[in-house]
């Protein structure tokens, strides 16, 4: 039976209705705004206890057949693996889901968005988002939702809910937001270097606008909805768990006060074998014991950390790991730094090109051309690991995005600066806030490549401990303290504002007055290794490094494009290979040039120059002539441009014949006397003779 409710946000109606189709899925939806639909499916397996984890899969597609589009690959179809957009959206929608499954469950679930319609104007990613939300909740999976997702842009100071894509366009925001009922629980997205009260503000904004959406999934819920799964909770030996707690005390205590990472994860495996050796030497009862002892050690850093107001290693809750930078690391990149914080070391490297060396990206909007490409590395060596290496994750290309997006707030015009910007980070060591470590190095490894930014960009991690009324913020945090904490919150900004932020929360949420610490807090951190990053390089060089490709641009009368282009293209591909340059015009008449280095480059600008000048009356051109006639000779003062030097202005002297004076292949100075309104030139021999 058909079941349809809907709620009016922003200004738009937003429709879910379930039972038309996909019906064999354990929860299906169909949510809609304007001519903007989505399906959202969520099907649930046998549970699987021995699994000890929940395997959720979220998917997201972009299907071109959305908007009357053939693909434009080989194929004509759409490719197995997702667009960097999907595999963005899938994260969006992962992470505000996955924390909400009750403890224990562990039965196979994947959720799968599919864009059915797309009017390009209304984005369906946060449609996407409310329906996989809404689909679990009319599911049998014990799912602790609703969760309600909506974007937010900032326009003449003033918060729009799901701009469109042509309001974007003109914000100084782009943020999305995730709330449950009670809490805000996601947040991600880009700002151009807004305040933290302006952030806070639309965040709070949203949690506030999206409750009409909570609402129609309650409602849609109790007429459609399936009995959810009961989970069994997970029985726990007390007994064994106090053995364990009693022999690991004094152990866990070393393992608090180890800094190195590698040597505090030998410490812990160490007491691992010690607790385990102590209470099951045969091993029946191993991985049980280890559970319990990394419950334990979860708990007791909590605990260590609220009682002594000291972290792991003892640092303070505000204090920023050691920080070294350097600057043109790499000798032949065209701009790179080494940026190192603590254990996590990120080498960055920038790399110029050319106007062709842009991104082509198919998207349900069409085709957009990305000048900016910021690529996050992560091989297996920088945690320790030996392992195959593949393609980028969705890790990896998420930690890319949030790079991206903190750093492109800052970058100069194409105008100012027309290179295509490949910016790779390879991520050597790891230990927590790599991302943000690619944000300081990319910012960097740009200034080093002479990339005018209009301020260096930093970023840090905050983190959150909540025990009891007890609220803990940490800056910079560690993986560690990432994985025991209850808030993931990483900052990116400039001395001036925000750039970029994400935000993950574990716990049912944190009030608007933590929230706003925590961005205080991570402000002064941002600062603090801004001023460590001048010490590696304080602002752009003075143009890009001798051996990085020079781009000139050079205007022309849009008249003498043809000479620059010639008959079928012949000069402009003569020039090309005589340079090795790549060369472009425009019907105005803008030449860029691009060349390998700035040798070839000025030699090419002079014979753009040379090829396109037009002869200035009064000027005084060495020519070479062309052609004798009775009554003067042509004279070519520049490349394809000749003028007659009548009879007349050959001498001061009459002159019989023109050959008395001049003989075809002759050089010869020459003045400009006059172009006419044809472009014929006169020109004289004899005005610079002396009498």
């Amino acid at each position: 039976m058909l079941n349809r409710v809907e709620a009016e946000i922003g200004g738009k109606t937003i429709s879910i209705e379930t039972g038309k189709i996909a019906k064999q899925a354990t929860g299906s939806v169909v949510v809609s705004c304007g001519e903007t639909v989505v399906l959202i499916t969520a099907v649930c397996g046998e549970s699987k206890p021995e699994a000890g984890f929940l395997p959720l899969t979220i998917e997201y597609q972009e299907k071109l057949a959305s908007v009357g589009r053939i693909p434009g690959n080989y194929f004509r179809r759409e490719i197995g693996r997702p667009s960097d957009n999907e595999i963005l959206t899938c994260r969006i929608i992962d992470r505000p889901m996955r924390p909400l499954f009750a403890d224990g469950f562990c039965a196979e679930t994947q959720v799968i968005a599919t864009v059915l319609s797309a009017d390009q104007e209304i984005q369906p990613d946060m449609l996407a988002l409310t329906g996989a939300s809404c689909a679990l909740t009319l599911s049998d999976a014990p799912f602790n939702g609703p969760v309600a997702g909506a974007r937010v842009g900032f326009v003449d100071g003033e918060y729009i809910l799901n701009p469109t894509v042509s309001e974007l366009k003109n914000s100084s925001m782009d943020i999305v937001v995730a709330c449950t009922r009670k809490a805000v629980v996601m947040v991600e997205g880009k700002a151009d270097e807004l305040s933290e009260d302006e952030i806070l503000s639309a965040i709070f904004y949203v949690f506030d606008q999206v409750q009409p959406l909570i609402d129609i999934q309650e409602e849609l819920q109790k007429s459609a909805g399936k009995k959810k799964r009961e989970v069994e909770s997970v029985q726990i030996d007390e007994a064994l768990q106090a053995k364990v707690r009693e022999i690991a005390a004094s152990g866990m205590e070393n393992v608090f006060n180890t800094s190195d990472k590698l040597e505090r994860q030998d410490v812990y495996r160490g007491l691992k074998a010690e607790v385990v050796e102590a209470l099951d030497p045969e091993g029946e009862r191993a991985r049980e014991i280890g559970d319990l002892l990394s419950a334990y050690k979860k708990s007791y850093m909590r605990q260590k950390i609220a009682d002594t107001e000291l972290r792991i290693g003892g640092r303070k809750f505000d204090e920023i790991r050691d920080i070294a930078c350097e600057a043109e690391y790499i000798p032949r990149a065209h701009g790179s730094a080494l940026f190192t914080r603590g254990e996590t070391q990120a080498l960055v490297s920038t790399t110029l090109g050319s106007e062709r060396d842009k991104q082509r990206v198919e998207t349900l909007n069409g085709e957009e051309m990305r000048r900016f490409m910021l690529h996050y590395n992560f091989p297996p060596y920088c945690v320790g690991e030996a392992r195959f290496l593949r393609g980028p994750s969705r890790r990896d290309i998420g930690h890319g995005t949030l790079a991206t997006r903190g750093l492109e707030a800052v970058l100069p015009s194409e105008e100012d600066f027309p290179y295509s910007i490949r910016v790779v980070s390879e991520i050597l060591e790891s230990n927590g806030s790599s991302s943000m470590a690619t944000v300081c190095g990319g910012s960097m490894a740009m200034m080093d490549a002479g990339v005018p930014l209009k301020r260096p960009v930093s970023g840090i991690a905050m983190g959150l401990i909540k025990e009891g009324e007890k609220v803990m913020i940490l800056s910079d945090i560690l993986g560690d303290e990432d994985h025991l904490g209850d808030m993931d919150f990483k900052v990116v900004g400039t001395c001036d504002g925000i750039t970029a932020l994400q935000m993950d929360i574990k716990i049912d949420g944190v009030s608007r007055d933590i929230m706003g610490t925590a961005l205080t807090q991570a402000k002064d951190g941002r600062l603090h290794i801004l001023s460590e990053m001048e010490k590696g390089i304080s602002e752009a060089r003075d143009g890009v490094v001798d051996h990085a490709p020079k781009y000139f641009v050079h205007k022309i009368n849009p008249d003498k494009i043809r000479d620059i282009i010639g008959p079928g293209g012949k000069i402009i591909k003569e020039l090309s290979a005589e340079f090795d340059a790549k060369i472009e015009v425009d019907d105005t008449g803008l030449v860029k040039m691009f060349a390998l280095n700035g040798t070839l480059a000025e030699a090419l600008v002079e014979k753009v120059k040379a090829i396109t000048a037009e002869a200035e009356v009064g000027a005084v051109y060495k020519g070479v002539v062309k052609t004798i006639k009775d009554f003067g000779a042509f004279v070519e003062i520049l490349p394809g441009t000749d003028g007659l030097v009548h009879i007349s202005e050959l001498d001061h002297k009459r002159v019989a014949k023109v050959t008395d004076i001049l003989k075809e292949g002759d050089e010869i100075e020459v003045k400009v006397l006059d172009v006419d309104n044809r472009g014929r030139i006169r020109l004289s021999r004899k005005a610079l003779l002396e009498k």
